[in-house]
This record gives C-alpha cells, sequence and structure tokens, in this order.
C-alpha cells in the first residue's frame, strides 16, 4: 500500500468519525486496513488463532472508534487493537477458555476481509519467509513485521507495543529501544537463514 493510499483511508476514516457515522467509518478502516493487519496475524500467530484474534479486532474497532482521539493514526490505532486481541486469544487459549465474541454488525464484513485475504497470504516465497520468521520471539515478529512488512515509522511501532497512554517521552525512549532491538532481530534471522 502507497503512503497516499494511507492518506485517502486516513482521511475518508477521519471524515466519517467527525461526522460520527462510527459503522461506515469501522468499515472503511476495515477494508483499508484489514487486509494487512490480517497478515501480520497471520505471520505472528496460528491460523486458527489468528481468525479469532482478527474477529475480535474487528469488534473491538468497531466499538473504539468512538473514543478514537486522533493522536495517532487510524492504521497505527488498528495494530494496537489487533495486538491487544492476539494478546487476548493466546491468553485465553493458554488458560483453555474460548474468546466470546458478539454479534457485532461488523462481524460480517471482518469474515469478508478475512476470507478475500487469505488467498495472497499463501505463496511459496511468503511461506519460507514465514517459516523463518516463526523462529522469532513474537514481539520480534511483531516489530519486524511491522517496521518492514507495514513499512511503519519507529513512533509508530512504539505507540502500537505501549498502548495509547503513552506520553511522548516514553515512545521517544521506546522508539529508541525498539531500534537497537531491531538490530538484534536482523542478525538473527541471518543466523537463522546461514542454518
Amino acid at each position: 500500500m502507497t503512503a497516499e493510499q494511507r492518506a485517502e483511508i486516513e482521511a475518508a476514516v477521519r471524515e466519517l468519525l467527525a461526522a460520527s457515522a462510527w459503522d461506515k467509518a469501522t468499515e472503511a478502516a476495515l477494508r483499508g486496513y484489514g487486509p494487512e493487519v490480517l497478515g501480520w496475524l497471520h505471520a505472528t500467530m496460528a491460523p486458527g488463532e489468528a481468525a479469532d484474534a482478527f474477529s475480535l479486532f474487528g469488534e473491538e474497532l468497531w466499538k473504539s472508534l468512538r473514543r478514537f482521539d486522533g493522536r495517532c493514526s487510524v492504521r497505527t490505532w488498528s495494530y494496537m487493537l489487533a495486538r491487544q486481541a492476539a494478546y487476548r486469544v493466546r491468553e485465553a487459549r493458554a488458560a483453555g477458555r474460548e474468546v466470546p465474541l458478539s454479534s457485532a454488525p461488523i462481524d460480517g464484513l471482518a469474515v469478508e476481509v478475512r476470507e478475500t485475504t487469505l488467498v495472497h497470504l499463501r505463496t511459496e516465497v511468503k511461506d519460507r519467509v514465514r517459516e523463518l520468521r516463526r523462529n522469532l520471539d513474537p514481539e520480534d515478529q511483531t516489530i519486524l513485521i511491522l517496521r518492514v512488512d507495514r513499512d511503519l515509522g519507529w513512533r509508530d511501532v512504539a505507540q502500537i507495543t505501549l498502548g495509547a497512554d503513552a506520553t511522548t517521552a516514553d515512545l521517544d525512549r521506546h522508539a529508541a529501544a525498539l531500534r537497537k532491538r531491531f538490530e538484534r532481530i536482523k542478525q538473527r534471522l541471518r543466523e537463522l537463514a546461514a542454518e
């Protein structure tokens, strides 16, 4: 996705939010960013868990856009919500519970995005890269995908990993730490590829 396409999605969602068109804003955000968020979930989770997390993400996006304050992009907000959804699904599975999903009106769109996105995720090269990445810690996978595949800036990655309540100073410190961690991740991937 180009920077111009992202700018169009951001403008459309923000315009709908300003008009209090919550359902349409959620639909625009899901159609715009849903495929890449789902791709990230598939890269960092088992397929069944990724589908559950994506459904939960869609529901949380629908609920949360009413309180979206614009301190970050809708794209960053989406990744924060998806990260939280992934965490909830992993925690529920580890505890032997299922994550209950509501019958939010947006759920049908989440299923549509999920089904149309899966085709582009199934390529031989992507499968090999995904296998290499699976050897990394889930947090390292997240950092790698958000920075390299999604071309998010370090401050956005810091915002996603720290959450919406992070201060500017916290974001700056965490972004610097993420850059250092990223260098270690790249070194680990080189080692894995050499093996």
